[in-house]
């Protein structure tokens, strides 16, 4: 007759499970992960914050740009009229218009250089710089160039 043995022999062991090595490993890949992608959530907000900055500091540099292009600059008319001087356009420090909620108040200068490049034909340069910062990072820049010739 045969027998057949339920339990198996004290000498072999075939329990399944992790070592905790195992579980070390896994534990420290997992936070590694997770830190990661947090890392990366905050990165994300900060380039969201500064690219909404550059953004409404170049709707700034273009306001400029046109408050400049609509000053009246004709030299040949009866009397000659020039609103296209350095003066008419001092420096600005205005609030950036920023639509979203949850960023504090940036602050930005507008600095509008006008500058003769030639006499005849008359030609000028129009620069508008606006300066911002936001906590902790910058001065950054955004530029505007143009030329300009008077009225006709």
């Amino acid at each position: 007759m045969r027998t057949i043995a339920l339990h198996k022999s004290a000498g072999k062991h075939n329990a399944r499970g992790y070592t905790l090595a195992e579980a070390i490993i896994s534990a420290g890949i997992a936070g590694v992960s997770i830190g990661g992608i947090v890392w990366g959530y905050l990165l994300v907000g900060q380039r969201t914050d500064w690219s909404t900055c550059s953004a409404a500091a170049h709707l700034m540099v273009v306001k400029g740009l046109e408050q400049t292009r609509a000053a009246k600059w004709d030299p040949l008319g009866y009397p000659p009229v020039n609103e296209l001087d350095q003066t008419n356009f001092p420096i600005t420090i205005a609030e950036l218009d920023i639509p979203a909620v949850g960023i504090e108040k940036v602050w930005a200068t507008n600095t509008t250089l006008i500058k003769d490049i030639q006499p005849d034909p008359p030609l000028k340069m129009i620069r508008v710089d606006c300066t911002w910062s936001l906590v902790g990072r910058g001065p950054f820049t955004n530029t505007v160039m143009t030329y300009r010739a008077p009225d006709q």
